[in-house]
């Protein structure tokens, strides 16, 4: 089992922004149908993306979540996309833009997922085709690099859990209860990248108030998202905080890199489907 995730530049803030999950049930089965509670067609969420550079934290860029129901295939769908775009300074030094984009049923099924990344002079195009049968999810990847030009990499992977991608499974977990876990419970599912199926670990770690970049404080349900190594030591790879309301929405996202700390600040949304409930009054 393989826990370990890329910890890399700031194109990572983006990848593991979508990993906010907090509310994934235990022991999914390939039966991957669930019904969606906390998000309506039109949904826009904004963030800001911080960089620590030498004990000061600089805005490098901002992400853009965006929720719409489409027709896709002559059925009813989801289209959801995440675009990261770095600032014209931190251009500079690191130029990124990325833009993920997945497809899912009604029933918030994954169906297709594509991640576009221009990353420093890496650019990367990561697909992944979903399809389920006698019990089993089903998924083929493809790798195509733009820049180094290289191979072609594909691979196909079956599980009689459900495989997610990195938005599909956002979209479903806004949905759990979190009522039902408990401080210290670990959450593994599988998740597809484009590349390969890993196998990824969540702990719960209970509720904080949390200031947005918006000059609002939020009541957070607490996540770690965790990697080990070879002696099966826990260490931290990324601290989510969610909203502790129906919309389940991420309000930060602290992340440990190898070369220092990121993080991730909620902005604004619109066309959330319930009220901010976890606004907390001062």
């Amino acid at each position: 089992m393989n826990h370990n995730i890329k910890r890399g530049g700031p194109g990572a803030v983006v990848m593991l922004l979508l990993l906010c999950l907090g509310l994934i049930p235990m022991g999914l089965k390939a039966q991957c149908k669930a019904h969606n509670e906390a998000f309506k067609s039109g949904e826009r969420v904004e963030y800001d993306l911080y960089f620590n550079w030498k004990f000061i934290w600089k805005k490098v860029g901002k992400a853009t979540l965006t929720t719409d129901a489409v027709t896709y295939q002559d059925q009813p769908a989801y289209r959801y996309s995440l675009t990261s775009v770095s600032s014209k300074q931190c251009d500079f030094f690191f130029k990124m833009r990325d833009t993920l984009t997945c497809y899912t049923t009604e029933w918030l099924e994954p169906l297709y997922f594509i991640k576009a990344a221009e990353e420093g002079k890496r650019h990367t195009v990561d697909e992944a085709w979903f399809s389920y049968s006698e019990g089993k999810s089903i998924v083929k990847q493809r790798r195509t690099w733009r820049n180094p030009v290289r191979d072609t990499q594909e691979m196909e992977y079956s599980d009689s859990q459900c495989i997610f991608d990195m938005l599909s499974i956002l979209a479903q977990a806004r949905s759990y209860r979190a009522e039902d876990y408990k401080v210290g419970d670990k959450i593994h599912f599988p998740m597809a990248t484009g590349r390969k199926v890993e196998q990824q670990t969540l702990i719960y770690r209970g509720k904080k108030r949390v200031e947005a970049n918006n000059d609002t404080t939020y009541r957070c349900l607490v996540f770690s998202f965790v990697e080990y190594d070879k002696k099966n030591k826990e260490k931290e790879v990324i601290t989510f905080f969610v909203s502790d309301d129906r919309n389940h929405l991420p309000i930060r996202l602290d992340l440990y890199l190898n070369f220092g700390c990121a993080k991730a600040y909620f902005k604004r949304v619109k066309g959330n489907r319930y009220p901010l409930t976890s606004v907390v009054d001062d």
